[in-house]
């Protein structure tokens, strides 16, 4: 029971050292977004948008799953304690990084013309070409950060990953800056300024990625040389350790990538899907090229932007999960898989849910100081949000779950379950398209259902592999309440502060505080976590020493 119970506490301990590298890059993020905003404009954030949407399926085709995939691979052989085949398999994982990351960024950079033109937006074809070369670093990135993680430490992984987005960040809104203004003096020659502008100011936008991604990688690179001298001197030791042949570490490696690098396809795809549907359907329609453009660049560029946000916390629990429950499943040792998996559900509804009724009330003040140049859409983002924050919740839960499947060496279930949602999804967003006419929140409500419905899915097969059995009250009922109570009580006080003050900042920065406060106290009053669960967590003993003094506990 005692390692099951330090297991469970050092998956999340480590799960929560990259979630708190996820919220930092998120957060460095939405603020370099602002700035950035402020100079290309919505218009410039549907291109810079496209791009990405673009580069992102090309990623996850080519290379998004090789962290998982070479974490997953890797612990298994330390579990064994066979330190010369993680070897073997982080160079097979490289040679197929390289190959993979080189032919993606190849049809990337020559196909850049056909992807922007079939997705309705011509002028995206800069940004994409900018982002081309990044797919080869962050192939290569992802399987050190793997090999990392799969030896049980996320801190190369966290410390990179902010590394990363600083330097995007910077480099991001200076070139744009420079960018849209060399943009605005061609389009002037051309006679079309306004869009060849911002244009370029999202290509601009696109070269801190790549430059982001170098400083990663080289930071990882230095990490993992230090790291190296110690790893072949314990690969020494091993004396009767069988080395499998490469090519049969390559096939187990591929077997593993294969399912994964589909379900992650799938299950990111629907982003650039809805896309090309919603265009043209929205183009049949009768509406603008630049409505339509408007419409996207608030949907990828504010709504996303900012949902994303809490969403990273399970895309980190999912990373951190797998090595850790694939070496329980390895063992067989299915009282500490279920262990896990019911303490990584229970920690992320209790961030999910609160982060979901904040959104949702306090969206307008949000999106007026975030990006105030472009207020004239604040009406617009705050209704997608009031519908589709709800998508924090079936996001996180999802993520999470398809990583706690893949933990249990069912690979092939989230890629079913990933494809059955897709294909519900597109129905239903013709659907409200054509027949109710809810352009761009048609849009949301589909984006929200498709990961409701690999929710569901996911769930039925984590209890039929594992056993697990969903506690329901404790881990959903009461976040949900208590988010609610914080809900009432933020908004409140955001609007009664607000007429007081009319200061936006002051009321908004006063009503996170309350919400914190609130949301604490509501959970620990009506039991929603437990001294046992709170020790799990990071600073779980401080926690536990405050509440006791505050009579929480």
């Amino acid at each position: 029971m005692g390692s099951t119970k330090k297991k469970g506490t050092n998956f999340l301990v480590q799960g929560s050292i990259l979630a708190m590298a996820s919220i930092i890059s998120r957060i460095i993020g939405l603020i370099y977004r602002i700035p950035m905003t402020e100079i290309i404009g919505d218009l410039g954030n549907d291109y810079y948008g496209t791009a990405f949407e673009i580069y992102n399926i090309m990623l996850i085709i080519s290379s998004y799953s090789l962290p998982t995939a070479v974490s997953k691979l890797v612990s298994a052989s330390i579990a064994k304690k066979e330190r010369k085949n993680a070897y073997q398999i982080l160079k097979g994982s490289l040679l197929f990084a390289g190959v993979t990351g080189t032919v993606a960024a190849l049809v990337v950079y020559f196909g850049a013309g056909f992807f922007t033109n079939l997705l309705k937006t011509p002028y995206s074809i800069f940004a994409l070409k900018v982002l081309a070369p990044a797919l080869i670093v962050v192939a290569v990135l992802g399987v050190i950060r793997g090999f990392f993680q799969g030896m049980g430490t996320m801190m190369p992984s966290a410390i990179s990953q902010v590394l990363e987005q600083i330097v995007n960040a910077v480099v991001s809104v200076w070139a744009a800056y420079v960018l849209f203004s060399r943009g605005a003096k061609v389009g002037a020659i051309l006679g079309d300024k306004e869009h060849y502008s911002a244009a370029y100011g999202a290509a601009g936008g696109t070269l801190g990625t790549n430059l982001g991604s170098v400083v990663a990688l080289l930071f990882v690179l230095f990490v993992f040389a230090i790291y190296m001298t110690v790893f072949k001197r314990q690969m020494k030791r091993e004396k009767k350790v069988k080395v499998s042949p490469f090519h049969y570490t390559l096939k187990i490696l591929i077997a593993t990538i294969i399912p994964i690098l589909l379900s992650t396809t799938i299950y990111n795809i629907s982003g650039i899907i809805d896309q090309a549907v919603f265009k043209n359907i929205a183009s049949l329609q009768g509406y603008t090229q630049d409505e339509i453009g408007i419409w996207w660049g608030v949907y990828s560029g504010k709504y996303k932007t900012l949902i994303n946000v809490p969403i990273s916390i399970a895309s980190a629990l999912a990373a951190s999960s797998v090595p850790a429950l694939t070496a329980s499943f390895a063992e067989n040792n299915m009282e500490s898989v279920r262990a896990q998996i019911n303490t990584a559900m229970r920690f992320i509804m209790v961030i999910a849910m609160p982060c979901t009724v904040g959104l949702a009330v306090l969206a307008t003040p949000i999106f007026t100081i975030l990006f105030p140049s472009t207020v004239s859409t604040v009406g617009l983002v705050n209704t997608m949000m009031m519908i589709g924050a709800v998508a924090v919740v079936f996001y996180s839960i999802s993520t999470l779950s398809n990583g706690l499947l893949q933990g249990i060496n069912q690979l092939k279930a989230p890629l079913i379950h990933a494809a059955i949602s897709l294909v519900a999804h597109v129905v239903l967003l013709v659907i409200l398209m054509m027949f109710f006419r809810l352009n761009i929140y048609a849009v949301v409500i589909a984006n929200a259902f498709f990961a409701f419905m690999v929710c569901v899915l996911n769930a039925l097969s984590l209890r039929k592999y594992s056993g697990y059995k969903q506690e329901v009250v404790r881990t959903f009922l009461i976040p949900a309440l208590c988010s609610g109570i914080m809900g009432v009580v933020t908004l409140l006080v955001y609007k009664g502060l607000y007429a007081v003050s009319k200061s936006m900042i002051v009321a908004l920065a006063v009503a996170v505080v309350v919400a914190v406060i609130v949301y604490a106290v509501s959970l620990l009053l009506l039991k929603g976590l437990t001294e046992e669960e709170l020790q799990k967590f990071p600073k779980g003993n401080l926690i536990i020493r405050v509440a006791k003094k505050l009579h929480l506990l």
